[in-house]
């Protein structure tokens, strides 16, 4: 065997060891390649630069910009509002409050791009409030947890953006094709809610009267207009998604202080500082995964596993089940970001292969780590929504199982229908 296949496979061994012994992924990823790179000699004065390289770019600059526009307009209770608006509107159909938890997590999706963050946001009031309507609680906070995986497929998303980076994709493309499968997935996630909700007896509430609906919608209405402000500056060419990312720490700052007057100077401080540690470990996770990634590419690793890809059939449709088998099971010991990083440099030359549009692999890719975020034992979603329902991991992960299976099924619809993801992003940009 050469020198490539063995570090090639000593590399893959060492990051498996210690992602087994529990060290954090973005550590074992850096580990694991600054180890096999020293002991094989192969450029390790490129260490920092690639380091830095990784993070030096402008479009990365809107995942911070991001996250603290999350975590503001979490604060400010603009999610509040929406709740109240979209259960006047939904009225007394069976699981009434469990369809308004999934609508009401597209909409927050379309502020703040982070599933764990729009648990947090909508977890604290929605769970109790099922809870107190007669829902059991497990179910509660499967569905919030499930849900809020739309946040990472609805734009603007933090994944598309470390997608489009490293693939070169059109982020503004990415957030556009990012619509339907987002709205998709809800659908599936409604249908799974409503059909339990009725085998099990939950009740909807009353509908609102034209004055509370007209009163909660005046309430709601820059709640609302958030994602319009953001995407529509977007796709109309106003500014950059980077740029869009700065615009929303603005819109919810002038919001929670001026409109809501939810937010206190005091308050600001807790904001920049929960942002900061979250942009972080973003960050971090980034840089050493990019040294991952280039470790795989010198090593060769990276072509072997793609020809060996291509190698083993000739039927797209049979590899694109495989793949979705391999995002599914990483998703499930990953996070997103690793995952892209990891698996990304194999997946380039096996999509130029086959035609593939990276626009919509980007979209399925997304549905399928969406999932991972509700797939133990990583599922960062689980973790928080059980966090604030108090109940143990093992009893939420068997209450999240149909969501998962109505979230598979809408990927599979986004995966053999690429028209799904591409038919908007066409239209409305070219």
């Amino acid at each position: 065997m050469t020198l490539g296949i063995d570090s090639g496979a000593l590399l893959l061994i060492i990051f498996f060891v210690l992602i087994f012994l529990r060290v954090p992924i973005a550590v074992s990823l850096g580990v694991a390649a600054m180890s096999v790179i020293s002991l094989t000699g192969l450029g390790t004065q490129m260490f920092a630069p690639v380091f830095f390289a990784n993070i030096s770019k402008f479009s990365l600059l809107a995942i911070p910009f991001f996250i603290l526009a999350g975590v503001i307009m979490g604060r400010a209770k603009i999610s509040d509002k929406i709740i109240h608006l979209v259960t006047l509107l939904v009225g007394p159909v069976p699981g009434g409050l469990a369809i308004v938890t999934v609508i009401t997590a597209m909409f927050w999706g379309a502020v703040s791009g982070s599933g764990p963050a729009t648990v947090a946001a909508l977890g604290t009031i929605l769970i109790p409030g099922m809870v107190e309507m007669g829902y059991r609680k497990d179910f509660a906070a499967a569905l919030v947890s499930a849900s809020s995986g739309i946040a990472i497929i609805i734009p603007p998303s933090i994944a598309f953006v470390v997608y489009g980076v490293i693939t070169g994709a059109s982020i503004s493309e990415l957030f556009v094709a990012g619509i339907i499968p987002g709205i998709i997935v809800g659908l599936f996630l409604i249908l799974a809610a409503f059909l339990i909700s009725l085998a099990r007896g939950y009740k909807g509430d009353r509908f609102g009267t034209a004055r509370e609906i007209w009163l909660a919608f005046k309430d709601a209405i820059w709640g609302l207009i958030a994602p319009l402000i953001i995407l529509g500056g977007i796709y109309g060419g106003i500014f950059t998604p980077t740029e869009a990312a700065a615009v929303s720490v603005f819109y919810g700052l002038f919001v929670g202080f001026f409109i809501y007057r939810t937010l206190t100077l005091q308050d600001l401080m807790q904001l920049l500082v929960e942002s900061s540690v979250s942009s972080a470990v973003v960050m971090l996770v980034v840089s050493l995964a990019g040294i991952f990634g280039w470790a795989m590419t010198t090593l060769g690793v990276v072509e072997k596993i793609s020809q060996a890809a291509i190698a083993l059939t000739s039927n797209q449709y049979v590899l694109l089940l495989i793949l979705n088998l391999i995002f599914f099971i990483s998703g499930m010991l990953l996070d997103a970001i690793s995952i892209y990083y990891l698996l990304l440099p194999v997946l380039l030359p096996i999509m130029a292969h086959f035609g593939w549009d990276p626009i919509w692999f980007g979209i399925m890719m997304t549905v399928n780590l969406a999932i991972g975020q509700i797939t133990p034992p990583v599922a960062v979603n689980l973790y928080v929504g059980a966090n604030i329902a108090q109940i143990s991991m093992d009893t939420i992960s068997k209450a999240v199982i149909p969501f998962v299976l109505a979230s598979i099924a809408a990927l599979l619809c986004i995966t053999f229908i690429p028209a799904l993801s591409t038919w908007l992003p066409n239209l409305m940009l070219h």
